[in-house]
């Protein structure tokens, strides 16, 4: 029964990751095609794009380096692979939490109608600086990654000559590994987590005050704007809580809770994507562009199938 239940969340596993994949790639080319015909891209799509990118190289780090260690039967050890695996999926991790921290912020200070000095002074410039946040993220993300991989390097080089040079130095090795990098990790995520929480916190009570104005003025609940205002709710508390399930994932990961060996990794890892794999979906469905060319692709594939 136990290996019935592996084998089903390995296949879920499996297509969730191809989903997400495809997803995400499908948004890459899309935008990718559009800044090769003009030449410039609004600052919404260079985020995306951006996100797209990220994701997918994390996706198929994740799901390849799953795969290949469980058909290898490698022990979930200090292996050189394996932490040179983590060094690009830290990186790519928090690439990803920078990214949709300024998705968040673009979209609050594009929707949220808040008229504090201070924001719409903030709305004016923020959309002129995403290509340097956007630069900016990449280069903190890859310094910091470079930064824990120094920090924890003593670790790595111990795994590498397969020799301690006594008790204390292992006993502390250890340490670092197990109590410091963790805490170190949770302040670094925290940064971009706390930019994201309080602009999408700021941009959901805005819709939500509004929207229940609409509703106090007589407007129905079946009046296009406050559909669309109930649309845009939904789909930024589902955001929210992809984001806040990858936060949490990411904490309990760098915990080292859950091994390979543990009979819950495959649906542990199915938890650990699923933000990656489901919420380029929700971006495709509540972007016009997107949505457009997808459902002109359906169309085709549907034609071609039914010839």
């Amino acid at each position: 029964m136990q290996a019935a239940l592996t084998a089903f969340f390995m296949l879920f596993f499996s297509l969730l990751s191809l989903l997400g994949i495809a997803a995400n790639g499908f948004i890459v080319l899309v935008l990718g095609r559009e800044w090769l015909q003009y030449g410039r891209l609004l600052p919404l799509d260079m985020i995306l794009i951006s996100l797209g990118v990220s994701r997918f190289c994390l996706q198929l780090v994740g799901t390849v380096y799953n795969f290949y260690y469980s058909a290898h039967k490698v022990k979930y050890s200090g292996g050189l692979s394996r932490q040179f695996f983590h060094l690009h999926w830290h990186f790519l991790n928090l690439a990803t939490f920078w990214f949709c921290s300024w998705l968040s912020v673009l979209f609050c200070v594009k929707i949220a109608n808040i008229t504090h000095p201070t924001f719409l002074w903030l709305k004016w410039r923020f959309p002129g600086w995403v290509p340097w946040l956007l630069l900016g993220s990449v280069l903190i993300s890859f310094i910091i990654t470079l930064l824990l991989f120094w920090v924890n390097y003593p670790v790595y080089q111990e795994f590498l000559i397969r020799k301690f040079s006594g008790n204390m130095t292992y006993e502390w090795n250890t340490r670092i590994e197990m109590y410091y990098l963790p805490s170190l990790k949770l302040v670094i995520w925290s940064i971009p987590c706390s930019v994201f929480l309080v602009s999408i916190m700021l941009l959901i009570n805005s819709l939500r005050r509004h929207t229940w104005r609409m509703q106090h003025n007589g407007h129905s609940l079946q009046d296009p704007s406050t559909q669309a205002h109930t649309r845009a709710l939904k789909s930024l508390i589902s955001f929210l809580i992809l984001y806040v399930l990858s936060f949490l994932s990411l904490i309990i990961d760098a915990t080292k809770f859950i091994s390979m060996q543990n009979d819950f990794y495959w649906p542990w890892q199915t938890a650990v994507y699923l933000g990656v794999s489901v919420h380029p979906f929700i971006l495709i469905f509540s972007n016009l562009k997107l949505r457009s060319v997808f459902w002109k692709l359906l169309l085709l594939a549907r034609g071609f199938w039914v010839a």
